[in-house]
């Protein structure tokens, strides 16, 4: 008995080394993006996200959709091809990232070359690219139980993928031989060991050749319905001269041309659009320098009708010349339901 459990053991040392020294290997060979057609937002992009349970494969999908990527998590290998085609065909999605894990049924990780060839041979060898994420057992079984998250493994399964239910180190280790399949397919492997959420995100811009992007989100918004709780900026202009007392201006919006009209006879309209285009031409670059994909402007009337929206849309017109080339800006009117 003593002896099966030290051949047992031993195998998994071996298989775990072997593991890392292929993981080491691919990490000196990622200097480049994942492929070429990933600097092309008009190329086909499909990533299929897998790993290790706790090594942050949930996060690198986050990071993936900031990036552009519509994600979805946690599909079974089986309706990997489908979905893509649903995104693909149906949708016109260019960019994909589809999550796959321990908890997909057994027979579809057994088949993943299947999956792996039917998407390349649908889609083109370039278009597709596996990404596996790995952490070293140490990490993995820190982050476990900082976080006090159970291992799918450790769980009794009643849908009949696992029928055993193992401790944590056991359970690492078998998820090892089961992703096995998954692992020897994939193009890109990423080690999460050393790395916090900042340097997981640079990694995966340099892997997916996607240059550091802001989109700066412009919203217009009335305080009688709330302040927007998930702005960065808010700047309330309800000091400024309201068309809302003119009852011929009452039904326009901040849009229509009679309503810039009554907002060219004051000054004051012009230097306050001025003095916070100024602000954010000074300030929305260095959100570059700080791990930022989006950042949220709200612009503060009355009723979010008429001074919101003309500030709004002016300011939309004068960042989009300003602004680095690189930042995106979109113009948003929370209480358009409303007019």
């Amino acid at each position: 008995m003593s002896a099966s459990k030290d051949d047992k053991q031993a195998k998994t040392h071996i298989d775990q080394a072997k593991l890392n020294d292929e993981q080491a290997q691919a990490n000196n060979n990622l200097a480049k993006p994942i492929n070429a057609k990933a600097e092309n937002k008009d190329r086909l992009s499909i990533l299929v996200v897998s790993g290790r349970s706790g090594s942050g494969k949930t996060s690198v999908l986050n990071i993936l959709e900031d990036l552009g990527y519509y994600s979805i998590d946690n599909l079974p290998l089986s309706l990997l091809p489908d979905a893509a085609q649903k995104l693909v065909c149906d949708s016109g999605i260019k960019r994909i990232a589809l999550g796959v894990d321990i908890r997909t049924p057994r027979a579809d990780l057994s088949n993943f070359a299947e999956t792996h060839d039917a998407l390349k041979q649908r889609y083109g060898e370039d278009a597709v690219t596996v990404v596996y994420v790995t952490a070293q057992e140490e990490t993995l079984v820190a982050r476990f139980n900082a976080t006090r998250r159970i291992h799918p493994l450790m769980v009794q399964d009643t849908k009949g993928l696992e029928n055993t239910a193992y401790n944590l180190p056991a359970a690492i280790e078998r998820e090892i031989q089961l992703l096995q399949p998954i692992f020897k397919h994939a193009d890109v492997k990423i080690d999460t060991t050393m790395l916090n959420i900042h340097q997981l995100k640079e990694r995966l811009r340099d892997y997916v050749g996607v240059d550091n992007q802001i989109v700066i989100n412009l919203l217009s918004f009335g305080f009688k319905y709330g302040s927007p709780i998930d702005a960065d900026f808010v700047f309330d202009v309800r000091i400024l001269p309201n068309p809302h007392w003119n009852p011929t201006l009452r039904a326009a919006t901040g849009l229509d041309a009679e309503v810039a009209e009554f907002f060219a006879d004051y000054p004051e309209v012009a230097e306050m659009t001025e003095d916070i285009a100024k602000f954010l031409n000074r300030w929305l670059p260095d959100f570059l320098h700080n791990n930022r994909h989006t950042v949220t402007v709200a612009i503060g009337c009355t009723g979010g009708k008429h001074r919101s929206v003309f500030i709004t849309k002016h300011l939309q017109d004068k960042l989009t010349v300003s602004l680095p080339e690189g930042l995106t800006v979109a113009a948003k009117h929370r209480e358009k339901h409303r007019w």
